[in-house]
């Protein structure tokens, strides 16, 4: 979470004395345990806010407070009835706590602390569960962001907006401890990270169960990422956690719940064969934002970043697809008037107007191009596969993730955070909600290679035709509270939580049968676990599933209107209340029944942009245009040395061409290259030398074409992951072309560049 929001009356930072952070980690899901001290030190009582994000998917499931010697444990009430309750409190000079979820986005959470008497110091106390998101090396992500940017809200949007800055590195230090538990049925293989680790240490001999710390000396200038790996990652596994002790059997909390965690391994077969059909719709941020650095000592804008991309995309898509480019920013623009067929033409067109683009549309409103995506429909045998390129700070969050999945049925979401400032459960939720897979791309990353492996997912199968079954005691039954899973991706993991009820000897075993089909080959796992939960293991797996259902009711509740509409908010409430998880529609609420000095003047709602003097927001371009970034003001606002103004790069500065995407850039949309003097350029060669050594049986496409796949082969295997499907489609192309002479030029071609890459390496 963003430690940094904490403000007086006075919007006056109240800089914290020491953080710490408890990660839990079961097998794919995390408890995480916050404990942040704070002390008045200002002469009279003092009401504050702090403002943090939640990772995607997650769920506040406890919070708590102590003043000096009290102790107050929140308890979850309406959220109209806890504002009111905070509100009395307050007035009448009591010690109270208010933690709500924000109406507009639900990754974004406000703490009101209110009536902290002088000189007093207060120990806050949070906890959540999470999923944790798989990576593309099958490594379990957790990342405790640094950084919570200003957002973008629409005009015409209601509701208090929690805008707030980065990390400050006050006038007072202040420490942060990180420690992190993972257990799991599997060993656990490694645990990386961004940050320094002290060395991991395992706690039994099988190596199931492990602890590592953050090093000393940490300075909380960055996010904090983990990455946990695992042994035999792609094996199903069950995961049993015993029911509450003092909730009613039978009941949500008070029975035994299992999770099941399904990622499938896709045989290199499959990996291998792509499809040659589907319509791709490329959705790219153009708002003011991107034209800002992509990290801090990098000469490329985000923008930037973001074209080259395209060009990568575009050169890799198979002959015989349908495309088209949306960018968007305070309106949209689409290249096309509809999705057109691939072709050297219609490519070149493209990549022509994509080369003119700025960040120059203003803000951030990516509602209404998707909602023109939507109504424009859909080809015949040509799946609709999008991909949103984003920073992803939207205030109207929840309209664009019920759009995506209001329409998940005709097409897949692939969706990407860009920059290091990026909202993460909004990235998370649209390609969620869409069938597709999330990438982030934060400072350490390039965005091109997450990108095109996102792509040769959308060129692959899925896993289809998923059924569950169980096979259980007769006196156990299972109620299934996760949604039917209709397909899986390459690099997708799905979790299925189901309650167990009834009585069962300990030495009870259950099996779960899970059946899918990939690329027309049938498939069956089961997975045998036992019934008996193991001791100490908290409630996690109860507080997601909790979630999961609080979710969906929530989803249903928006989308019904009327007397449907109560019906599903108090289901949502009494849920809510019932395990302690928050909700839309719930808040959490503390105080402490002691008098004190009451809060004078009116009580504070969370920080708005205006109160910050920060009316231009961060991505609107006037105030790029007059070189006074949202950063740079929020710096003199709270007074915050860490996070450096990034400067955008001149076009002196960007004009460097890298030699691959000059590769690139020349390939033709058939998939061959030409024999043309910039190639030679790129290879490094005159371009004499380049005509001599051409066999004379090979055309100058087929010499080209060889030439190049050989320079990738021999110089640029550290970037595969970004021209392989582009490889892939120029060797295609040659295989195409019957050309007897493949050998020779292969060999004439290692030659020329001083390589030694066979003809096999290069799928000829």
């Amino acid at each position: 979470m963003v430690f940094c929001g904490l403000r007086s009356v006075q919007m006056e930072p109240v800089p914290p004395k020491s953080i710490e952070v408890e990660l839990e980690v079961r097998d794919h899901v995390a408890t995480v345990v916050s404990t942040l001290n704070y002390e008045n030190k200002e002469d009279k009582p003092l009401e504050a806010v702090f403002v943090f994000p939640l990772p995607g998917d997650a769920a506040v499931c406890h919070f708590s407070a102590q003043i000096g010697q009290t102790q107050i444990v929140a308890e979850v009430k309406e959220k109209q009835k806890a504002r009111e309750e905070y509100d009395d409190a307050l007035s009448s000079g009591q010690q109270a706590f208010l933690l709500e979820e924000s109406d507009e986005s639900p990754d974004i959470f406000s703490l009101r602390v209110g009536s902290l008497p002088p000189g007093e110091s207060a120990s806050i106390r949070l906890e959540y569960v999470t999923e944790l998101a798989v990576q593309a090396d099958d490594g379990l992500r957790f990342c405790l962001p640094a950084v919570l940017n200003p957002r973008y809200q629409p005009q015409g949007s209601e509701g208090a907006g929690f805008q707030v800055t980065s990390v400050p590195a006050s006038l007072e230090p202040y420490s942060l401890s990180f420690s992190a538990r993972v257990s799991s049925p599997r060993p656990v293989s490694k645990v990386e990270s961004n940050c320094s680790l002290d060395p991991l240490q395992y706690l039994n001999t099988d190596q199931t169960q492990a602890t590592v710390k953050l090093a000393a000396g940490h300075k909380f200038d960055r996010d904090v990422e983990l990455l946990i790996y695992y042994k035999d990652a792609h094996q199903p596994t069950a995961v049993v956690e015993a029911g509450q002790a003092s909730a009613e059997p039978g009941s949500l909390m008070g029975d035994p719940m299992v999770m099941v965690s399904l990622y499938p391994e896709f045989p290199q077969s499959v990996m291998s064969s792509t499809a040659s059909c589907g319509e791709f719709v490329f959705l790219m941020d153009r708002s003011g934002s991107m034209g800002f650095r992509i990290k801090r000592r990098s000469l490329q804008t985000c923008i930037h970043s973001a074209k080259d991309t395209l060009l990568l995309l575009l050169k890799s898509l198979p002959m015989g697809c349908y495309f088209n480019i949306y960018s968007f920013g305070s309106r949209y623009e689409h290249i096309f008037p509809k999705s057109v067929e691939y072709s050297r033409q219609t490519m070149e067109e493209a990549l022509k107007k994509v080369k003119k683009m700025k960040a120059d549309l203003g803000e951030t409103e990516i509602l209404e191009p998707l909602k023109h995506i939507y109504s424009q429909p859909c080809i015949l045998n040509q799946p609709r596969q999008l991909f949103v390129l984003t920073r992803g700070w939207v205030k109207n969050g929840k309209e664009v993730i019920d759009l995506v999945k209001k329409n998940s049925s005709s097409h897949r979401c692939f969706s990407f955070g860009t920059g290091e400032n990026t909202s993460y459960i909004f990235i998370n939720k649209i390609s969620k909600e869409g069938g597709g897979h999330a990438q982030f791309i934060t400072a350490t990353d390039k965005i091109q290679p997450k990108v095109m492996q996102s792509l040769q997912f959308a060129l692959q199968p899925s896993v289809i035709d998923i059924s569950v079954t169980w096979d259980l005691p007769k006196e156990v039954s299972v109620t299934v509270l996760t949604p039917p899973i209709t397909f899986i991706l390459q690099g997708q993991r799905s979790l299925i939580y189901a309650q167990l009820t009834g009585q069962s000897s300990e030495a009870a075993e259950g099996c779960v049968t899970v059946k899918y089909s990939l690329a027309g080959h049938p498939s069956e796992n089961q997975l045998h676990f036992s019934l008996r939960p193991a001791e100490d293991t908290g409630l996690t797996v109860h507080m997601l599933a909790a979630r999961t259902l609080i979710r969906s009711l929530e989803m249903e509740a928006r989308e019904n209107k009327g007397e449907r509409d109560e019906e599903m908010k108090k289901k949502v409430e009494e849920l809510s209340i019932q395990s302690g998880v928050s909700s839309a529609f719930t808040a959490f609420i503390a105080v402490s029944k002691s008098s004190g000095e009451a809060i004078q003047g009116p009580l504070i709602p969370p920080p708005t942009l205006k109160q910050c003097n920060l009316v231009d927001s961060c991505e609107s371009q006037p105030s790029i245009s007059k070189g006074i970034s949202v950063t740079e003001k929020l710096r003199s606002a709270f007074g915050c040395i860490n996070c450096s103004p990034q400067r955008k790069a001149t076009e002196s500065e960007l004009s460097v061409k890298d030699p691959l995407l000059q590769l690139v850039s020349l390939l033709e949309a058939s998939g061959c290259w030409l024999l043309k003097p910039a190639l030679a350029s790129v290879l490094g060669k005159t371009s004499k030398e380049v005509a001599n050594l051409k066999p004379a049986s090979a055309s100058s496409e087929v010499w080209a074409t060889i030439l190049a796949l050989i320079w990738l082969h021999g110089f640029k295997m550290d970037a595969k992951d970004e021209w392989e499907l582009l490889a892939m489609k120029a060797a295609s192309w040659l295989r195409a072309q019957n050309a007897t002479c493949v050998t020779e030029c292969v060999e004439a071609g290692n030659a020329l560049l001083g390589c030694r890459v066979t003809k096999d390496a290069l799928g000829l």
